[in-house]
C-alpha cells in the first residue's frame, strides 16, 4: 500500500472527517450560515473521494497478476487519474502522490 494509503494513515483520514460530521453537528446548532456548512459538507466529500481513490490504488497491487508488468501498473493508474479528473466533483483534477496513488480530489460546486 502506497504511504498515504497505509492502514494508519486511513483511520486518520476516516478519523478527521469524522471530526468534520460532527463539527456540522455543532455548525447546524449554533445556527451558521448555510455557505459554512456548504463548505464543510465539500470537505467531507472530497476526503471520503480521497480514502476512496486511495483504496482503489491499492486495490491495483493486489488485484493484478503477479507477472503483470510495470507499464501496465502504470497504465491502470493512468486511466484512475483520467477517471478522477472528470470524475463529478473532482474540479477537473486528479493530483498523484508517491507510487501514483491519488493523494487529494479537490471538489467544486456542482
Amino acid at each position: 500500500m502506497s504511504e498515504g494509503g497505509s492502514p494508519d494513515a486511513m483511520r486518520a483520514r476516516l478519523r478527521r472527517i469524522e471530526g468534520q460530521i460532527r463539527g456540522i453537528t455543532r455548525m447546524l446548532d449554533d445556527d451558521r450560515s448555510c455557505e459554512e456548512v456548504v463548505t464543510q459538507l465539500m470537505a467531507i466529500r472530497a476526503g471520503i473521494d480521497t480514502v476512496g481513490a486511495l483504496v482503489l490504488d491499492d486495490h491495483l497491487e493486489s488485484c493484478l497478476p503477479p507477472d503483470a508488468s510495470t507499464d501496465q501498473v502504470s497504465a491502470l493508474r493512468e486511466s484512475m487519474r483520467l477517471w478522477w479528473r472528470f470524475a463529478p466533483g473532482s474540479g477537473g483534477l486528479g493530483p498523484t502522490g508517491a507510487h501514483g496513488a491519488v493523494e487529494a480530489i479537490p471538489v467544486t460546486d456542482d
